[in-house]
């Protein structure tokens, strides 16, 4: 089975072209494969085929073309599960994953200074597009989102492979292509600069320097901007009327924390998000309870990213250190330093929000950049500066799943097992304290609840006091009403976290998590505990702990099972904290 996207939506297989059906089952496909082997809900899917005007039979409308599709394509390939469908497509299959993996190896290969190999692989992507993706199936938002991510990924790979032949010296061919795309993208600045770079090296300066001043003057007055350093330094090659130098490898801006030393385990999940992160035409949301280790994750992901990221790795925190929201003229400030070019004055005063955002969304649409953002609260506030489609990608971190950001690609981080909670703890503490108490060893990071903040306050303060037994330590812990009050080093407490993420709660999530926190603690519980707990009847006490799963407190199970069967696990410390509630 073959399927195409770049174009023409299209199926085929060996025997010939498949019969896709309406125009509406078409729009059903078409959505699908814009986001291959991803659960789709059915609302996304009736966005996709009605937009804002479904009508009653809508539901049941949308069965009738899965059934049509599954009927040509093969009950096996679209599967439906709770809440949506998927449909399971491999690389090969579909033309712009193969796109995609092409594009990924001829920028590898141009990171290595490969060019040769690398205008070859980038070339062979290119031959993929077959016009403008989706034509005659654009009618709503969703699948004109799906066109244009489609289109802003082909023209950032045309941008990649003019840059490799440039390189080469294949200026001529380059501007030839290059000039129709300048004419329908106006405003892309890389595209221009390459273009005009190619211009001048094919012996046309004068039409270079005067498409430049056309350029200058098109955004100061659409977008009150300047050129961008790329068109500058491009500006002052056409001025200097001698070829710059070749650049050396674009390694963009990082602005990242350092990678911690004191990080142990999570090789699984480091793997499973950066190679997320590297497939994401979507943002990738990581999730967890309070102290389970996101931001470190993001972080040393991040890191592990560089060479896919070419134009920077930017860090935007949108919590403070208690996991309170940061204002809005704070988290602008710091966008507004982060659009500034190094070789710019900082900007000092105050950032007009809506202002920024604009600028930072405008950025992004033009860069092969990764942004974190670390500790989003709400999809608003994610929504306001995640990339448009384009050439960057976003990584989201909080505790709840942010279920309005529709089909982003979900990761849920769950604590450390035993083994890795004790490996942290010996390196911060010595391994040799803790091969001396074992037993101890573990009774300290049980009480934990294996949460890698908490394990790290906790060894902080024993490398700190050399003189206090692990076996003393476990025992303050051990005490509820002691064991917060031990998880804290300087101005770094655990307690601060909860209390945002008790106070972030409803009253009703609140009643239900005090209910459940007045039952002895237990690593597991299923619903008919839940029920007891609460005194309610199974179907209320469902609805209320998948409350406390959305609001991010209660960790979802990780298997799909029966509500019944179903088995949860309320994290200790939070179980804590919500029984010394007043």
């Amino acid at each position: 089975m073959r399927f195409r996207l770049l174009g023409q939506l299209t199926a085929e297989t060996d025997r010939g072209p498949l019969h896709l059906g309406s125009f509406k089952q078409r729009a059903v496909l078409a959505t699908l494969l814009g986001h291959p082997n991803t659960l789709l809900s059915t609302d996304l899917l009736t966005e996709a085929v009605w937009e804002d005007e479904p009508p009653r039979s809508a539901r049941k409308n949308l069965q009738v073309y899965v059934s049509g599709l599954r009927g040509t394509l093969g009950a096996d390939r679209l599967v439906h599960r709770p809440g949506g469908y998927q449909l399971q497509v491999s690389d090969e299959e579909l033309d712009a994953q193969r796109f995609d993996a092409l594009v990924r190896a001829g920028r590898e290969a141009a990171a290595r200074q490969a060019d040769e190999l690398a205008a070859g692989l980038l070339g062979e992507a290119l031959r993929l597009w077959d016009g403008p993706p989706l034509p005659g199936l654009r009618h709503s938002s969703v699948l004109r989102a799906v066109a244009e991510r489609l289109t802003s990924r082909y023209l950032g790979a045309v941008e990649d492979w003019a840059e490799v032949e440039l390189r080469l010296g294949h200026a001529a061919p380059v501007a030839h292509t290059l000039a129709d795309l300048t004419d329908r993208h106006p405003l892309r600045e890389r595209l221009q600069a390459v273009h005009l770079l190619a211009l001048h090296r094919a012996g046309r300066r004068a039409e270079a320097l005067a498409a430049f001043a056309q350029l200058r003057q098109q955004l100061s007055r659409e977008l009150g901007l300047s050129p961008g350093p790329e068109l500058e330094a491009c500006h002052r090659e056409l001025l200097a009327d001698r070829p710059a130098p070749r650049p050396a490898r674009r390694t963009g801006r990082t602005v990242l924390p350092p990678d911690t030393t004191a990080f142990t385990g999570r090789e699984a999940e480091t793997a499973e998000l950066v190679h997320a992160v590297r497939r994401a035409d979507r943002p990738v949301v990581l999730t967890g309870p309070v102290g389970v280790g996101k931001t470190a994750l993001a972080i040393r992901a991040a890191h592990a990213l560089r060479e896919d990221f070419p134009d920077g790795r930017l860090l935007v925190r949108l919590s403070d250190a208690s996991g309170h929201p940061r204002e809005p003229h704070s988290v602008a400030a710091d966008l507004a330093r982060l659009l500034t070019p190094d070789d710019r004055p900082q900007p000092t005063g105050p950032a007009d929000p809506a202002r920024t955002h604009g600028r930072w969304r405008e950025w992004l649409a033009e860069h092969r950049a990764l942004v974190v953002l670390d500790g989003v609260a709400d999809e608003r506030t994610a929504r306001a500066l995640l990339p448009p489609d384009g050439p960057a990608t976003a990584l989201v971190t909080g505790r709840t799943t942010l279920p309005g950001l529709g089909a982003a690609h979900r990761i849920d981080l769950a604590p450390f097992t035993a083994p890795e909670a004790l490996a942290l703890l010996s390196l911060l503490v010595g391994a040799h304290r803790v091969h001396a108490a074992p037993a101890a060893a573990e009774r300290l990071v049980t009480a934990c609840g294996l949460l890698p903040a908490a394990v790290r306050l906790a060894g902080y303060k024993l490398a700190a006091l050399r003189h206090l037994p692990l076996a003393e330590f476990a025992d303050r812990l051990a005490d509820p009403h002691r064991a917060l009050d031990e998880l804290a080093v300087g101005e770094t407490r655990l307690r601060d976290r909860l209390d945002t993420q008790w106070h972030a709660l409803d009253p009703e999530q609140r009643h239900t998590l005090t209910r459940l926190s007045h039952h002895p603690w237990t690593p597991a519980f299923d619903l008919a505990h839940a029920g007891r707990a609460l005194a309610l009847p199974p179907a209320p006490a469902l609805a209320a702990l998948e409350r406390l799963i959305l609001a991010g407190v209660l960790p979802c199970p990780t298997e799909e099972v029966s509500a019944h069967t179903a088995h949860y696990a309320l994290p200790r410390l939070t179980h804590l904290h919500a029984h010394l509630q007043p």
